[in-house]
C-alpha cells in the first residue's frame, strides 16, 4: 500500500467513526423508546429504525449496499439467517437489510459500551460466554424469537475471519435452533465488509460497495437434532463454493 493511500485511510476511519457517532442518534431515540416494550414490537420498532440509520450514515461515508435474493424471504416465513463474518461492518450492515425485523446474539460486553449499548441491547440476544445459565437463557430466548416470527440472524463463525480462506469453521448452534424450533435456514453472504474494515493496519478504512446476497432456504421440516452437524455442513458447503465463485 502506497504512503498516500495509507494516510487517507486513516483520514477515512476516523471521519467514519465522526459520522457514526453523529447519526447514532437517529437510532438511539427508537431504540431507548423500544425497550419499554415487549418482543416482537421491540424488534418491529428497531429494525425500521436502524435502516433509517444506516441508510442516513452509509451513503455519508460513501458505501453502498446491494441485496441479492431478497425475494426468497417467503412472507410470513421467518428464518434463522446465517452470515459470514468478516469485519465489525458486518453487523450494522445485516441487521437492518435482513428483509424483516430479526434478533441476533451479541456478547454481553458490547451493552457496556456508553450509548451504543443501548442500541445492541435493545436489538440483541446477549450472550455471556462465561456463565453456563446464560447461555441456556440465550438457548431459550432464541427459540423464544423465533416462536414469536422473528428472524434469527446469527453468525456460525463465531468470530471475525482474519484468515485468507472463505470461511471458519461454523459452530453447530445455529442449526441445532433452526432444527429445535422447525425454521428453515436462510445463508446469507456478505461481500467486501474485510477491504472496509479490515484488521491490519488498525484504525484504517476504505470505501467499497457491499453486497448482501441470499442463497435459496433450506428445509429443517422432519430434522431431527441428530441432523445438526449434517444441515451445519451443507450450508457451510453451499455458502463456501458461493463466495469462491463469486468473489
Amino acid at each position: 500500500m502506497n504512503i498516500f493511500k495509507r494516510i487517507l485511510g486513516h483520514v477515512y476511519f476516523f471521519y467514519g467513526m465522526l459520522l457514526f457517532i453523529s447519526t447514532m442518534l437517529v437510532a438511539l431515540i427508537p431504540a431507548g423508546i423500544a425497550l419499554m416494550f415487549p418482543e416482537p414490537r421491540r424488534a418491529r420498532i428497531l429494525h425500521p429504525s436502524y435502516k433509517i440509520w444506516m441508510s442516513i450514515f452509509l451513503p455519508l461515508v460513501f458505501i453502498r449496499v446491494k441485496r441479492k435474493g431478497k425475494e426468497k424471504f417467503v412472507k410470513g416465513q421467518n428464518y434463522v439467517v446465517v452470515v459470514n463474518h468478516n469485519s465489525l461492518v458486518d453487523i450494522p450492515v445485516s441487521m437492518p437489510w435482513v428483509p424483516g425485523p430479526n434478533k441476533t446474539l451479541a456478547k454481553v460486553e458490547m451493552a457496556k459500551i456508553p450509548l451504543f449499548g443501548i442500541i445492541y441491547k435493545a436489538g440483541s440476544i446477549l450472550l455471556d460466554r462465561s456463565s453456563v445459565e446464560n447461555r441456556q437463557q440465550s438457548s431459550h430466548a432464541m427459540q423464544e424469537t423465533l416462536q414469536m416470527g422473528l428472524h434469527l440472524t446469527l453468525y456460525p463463525e463465531g468470530t471475525r475471519n482474519k484468515t485468507h480462506k472463505p470461511l471458519q469453521n461454523f459452530h453447530v448452534g445455529a442449526f441445532a435452533n433452526a432444527i429445535m424450533a422447525q425454521k428453515p435456514v436462510m445463508p446469507g453472504i456478505i461481500f467486501n465488509t474485510k477491504k472496509i474494515l479490515p484488521s491490519r493496519p488498525k484504525l484504517w478504512a476504505w470505501p467499497y460497495t457491499i453486497r448482501f446476497d441470499f442463497l435459496d432456504p433450506i428445509s429443517t421440516s422432519g430434522m431431527a437434532m441428530s441432523d445438526k452437524n449434517q444441515l451445519r455442513d451443507r450450508v457451510y458447503s453451499l455458502m463456501e463454493q458461493y463466495i469462491i465463485k463469486n468473489q
